[in-house]
């Protein structure tokens, strides 16, 4: 018996946080999920309540994966037209909204797509002539398409006030915020331990190497750096040669769950975050977090009382100045505000906010 509720969700790549946030609604919901692909390194998909459809249709072209995955849910023909409402998710889902016109239509958007909106001159900046050439005509034939689509939304639901702003410049359309979800009883906290821990994937807007920087210069502190990525072999060539800086690679759940109940605190300072859902992780296992200033991040973690906010301006000097002065009792006593903050952002309130938009 198929679900009133479709989810359509870009690709399942990696285990992101939007990537959690779709799976928790397809769960929460019993909804069918559609998808343009499902790679090796995401969660598993198989136990979901409801049908799960995979188009198949990233390209293995670099450079051409935004129009492999507009084409294809745009020419996507609906196995049936029952279904009452249709969340979509992602920058290509949208396009599918016309083959949906009996149904309330809900746009859960993380962030409108920065290549074409606020960071179009950074990513044009690093193309050659010939690809800037071919960006170019890939951006005449999306934008036209996607605003139409994002208009013809019922709803446009986002992740925080911050993305709403973004929202509201680059649409013009004034979006709800429902933050995401966070299963507090997942995490627990075990001990108050002597090293510091990053979660964060190994890219550069993630900024791990100004966490590294800190702690080169803190030989007395140490941090853990679980997690990989691209930068992943710059980060270990960077600290080489420092006995209190550790990397423990890609871990299982279980092993990255003993890790954050057992530290003293987390470190989250990408730039420009959405929302960011490690510090919410790191609170409901009682754990304090040193965070970005700016962004989404302003929004779940509470300076002095969850956690300590980094100048944005000179990171790797507040981190060390902050690092320096916490004490295991002072993290310690932070924990059952950390907790408290959590339950916030719980899967149960999520899935109930999501639902008053039915």
């Amino acid at each position: 018996m198929p679900s009133s509720i479709q989810i359509i969700h870009d690709l399942f790549q990696i285990k992101g946080g939007g990537e959690r946030l779709i799976q928790t609604l397809c769960q929460g919901m019993a909804a069918d999920l559609l998808t343009a692909h499902i790679g090796q390194d995401t969660f598993d998909l198989s136990q979901l309540p409801g049908q799960v459809q995979n188009l198949a249709a990233l390209s293995s072209i670099h450079g051409i994966k935004t129009w492999s995955l507009a084409r294809a849910f745009k020419n996507h023909q609906p196995r049936h037209n029952n279904y009452q409402q249709v969340i979509f998710s992602g920058v290509a889902s949208p396009l599918a909204v016309h083959q949906y016109p009996s149904a309330k239509n809900i746009f859960y958007c993380h962030t409108p797509p920065r290549f074409v909106y606020d960071k179009r001159q950074y990513f044009t900046a690093e193309l050659n002539v010939f690809k800037r050439q071919a960006f170019k005509v890939l951006l005449n034939w999306f934008k036209p398409q996607y605003e139409a689509a994002v208009a013809n939304m019922d709803v446009v639901l986002t992740n925080s006030n911050y993305v709403k702003q973004r929202i509201k410049g680059s649409l013009g359309i004034d979006a709800e915020v429902v933050y995401p979800p966070c299963d507090t009883q997942h995490f627990r906290w075990i001990e108050s331990g002597d090293y510091y821990l990053s979660m964060a994937r190994h890219d550069e807007l993630k900024r791990i190497d100004s966490i590294i920087q800190a702690f080169k210069q803190m030989p007395d502190k140490k941090l853990i750096v679980a997690s990989g990525g691209q930068m992943t072999p710059q980060l270990m060539k960077s600290a080489a040669d420092c006995s209190n800086i550790t990397f423990t690679g890609w871990l299982d759940e279980s092993q990255l769950l003993n890790l954050l109940g057992n530290c003293l605190a987390t470190i989250y300072l990408p730039t420009d975050e959405d929302f960011g859902m490690s510090p919410v992780e790191s609170m409901s296992a009682g754990k304090p977090v040193f965070c970005s200033d700016h962004g989404g991040l302003l929004e779940s973690v509470i300076d002095q009382q969850t956690g300590f906010y980094i100048n944005n301006d000179n990171p790797i000097n507040d981190l060390i100045n902050k690092v320096s002065s916490l004490t295991i009792n002072q993290a310690a006593a932070m924990r059952t505000a950390c907790e408290s903050r959590a339950l916030s952002f719980d899967t149960s309130l999520f899935l109930k906010n999501i639902q008053q938009f039915f």
